[in-house]
């Protein structure tokens, strides 16, 4: 065994962000991972851009690309009887059916755990949906955009004195992944000690509100609403992103204890900052922390983030260039990591992949495949996977089936 989840067959029926994200890191680990779709009803994030050379199409979608690496692509007609057929004999090879849909979805093809049990004892059915699968609430539609909102990040993003600034992008899609995954691996290990499955039922709602748990046991314990801060911290100051030379370039910088107060100044010699009353404690540089923000940005104005980041972190102090793409691909920590792989893209041709967060010193992961194409493997997966024979598959094609 090369890979950690070598052997493990996943049945993954989820689309757009959060579903995808959770699979693929079962892919990244040596999982074969079998993304369906139907090609009458898309996978939306196939029409989100960036397109390669901005030309859109349902296979030059960069974003469907990387948070689909590594898998195998087929479609299948659910609504056609011989589809549904084969949709169950995925289901039979599979140690792991995955769906994301409206709760009821599943069920109104008859595929929900009870039934897919009835054909696959053993299997483990993981569903994540944006309150779960119970409760008043469970079968409102939603997607990331409009999550994000009933959780709380937007009312907490943004300048006191603006409106709410929902965070970029569907937020709770990228804050619902990682446990995801860690259900599944759960449920492998005790699969793999007693032979029995289990039905996880992921509310990206409930994961979510994990992240803002501070502000929610301040208002049970104290009463307190939080609210927008822009970037500013309660416990620290200096604690902001400050401009520095050049176009459009920052860094932020977090200055936490009077210690760290005292090599701030003496990074940028200003020890008689240090005397200033208005700046002496921390509950001074608070009270006048707009004044402190903007002599600090006269003295970044006049470096470039690399030279403020470099210094500060020189003197103990917590800062970070404020980093955008081009940024990040030229990143030498990454770069050294090897986070970002070229993989070629059938359509979009070579392209930075994203690959793993982690390293295994004894399984280690490899990207191997981009994000695969509308229903580009459907007759590999039917042959190989599923043992149909040609004659079998070419009726099926005929039928309809894979449509």
């Amino acid at each position: 065994m090369t890979k950690a989840l070598q052997g493990i067959k996943i049945a993954d029926f989820t689309w757009v962000a959060a579903g995808p994200l959770t699979t693929i890191y079962l892919a990244q680990c040596g999982a074969t991972v079998v993304k369906v779709e139907s090609a009458t009803r898309v996978d939306g994030q196939r029409t989100f851009p960036p397109n390669k050379d901005g030309i859109a199409g349902m296979n030059r979608s960069l974003e469907f690309s990387l948070d689909n690496a590594g898998k195998y692509g087929m479609t299948i007609n659910l609504n056609h009887p011989k589809g549904l057929d084969v949709a169950k004999r995925l289901i039979v090879w599979a140690d792991v059916v995955a769906e994301n849909y409206r709760p009821g979805t599943m069920e109104r093809w008859g595929l929900g755990y009870e039934d897919l049990k009835k054909i696959n004892p053993s299997i483990i059915m993981f569903r994540s949906s944006a309150q779960g699968q119970t409760g008043p609430h469970a079968d409102m539609g939603t997607t990331g955009i409009t999550l994000q909102s009933l959780t709380g990040f937007t009312f907490l993003t943004g300048w006191p004195d603006q409106d709410p600034s929902p965070p970029w992008g569907a937020y709770t899609d990228l804050t619902v992944p990682a446990l995801g995954a860690t259900m599944l691996v759960a449920a492998l290990d005790y699969r793999a000690r007693t032979g029995q499955g289990q039905y996880l039922d992921l509310s990206q709602y409930e994961a979510s509100l994990q992240y803002l748990a501070p502000a929610v046991l301040d208002y049970a314990v104290n009463g307190r609403c939080a609210s927008r801060m822009g970037n500013s911290c309660h416990y620290a100051a200096p604690h902001g992103v400050y401009r520095c030379a050049g176009d459009d370039r920052w860094c932020a910088i977090a200055v936490f204890s009077d210690e760290e107060w005292k090599a701030f100044c003496k990074a940028i010699k200003q020890p008689d900052w240090r005397k200033n009353p208005r700046f002496a404690t921390l509950v001074d540089r608070k009270a006048n922390e707009a004044e402190l923000n903007r002599l600090i940005e006269e003295w970044t104005i006049n470096h470039t983030a690399e030279e403020v980041m470099v210094l500060m972190q020189g003197s103990g102090i917590s800062a970070g260039v404020v980093e955008n793409a081009a940024d990040l691909v030229k990143d030498p920590q990454l770069k050294k990591r090897a986070v970002f792989q070229p993989l070629d893209h059938d359509e979009i041709g070579q392209v930075l992949h994203r690959g793993a967060a982690f390293k295994l010193s004894r399984t280690p992961w490899k990207l191997e495949m981009p994000g695969p194409c509308l229903g580009q493997h459907t007759e590999y997966v039917c042959r190989e996977f599923l043992n149909m024979s040609d004659q079998e598959f070419v009726d099926l094609l005929n039928s309809g089936a894979f449509e």
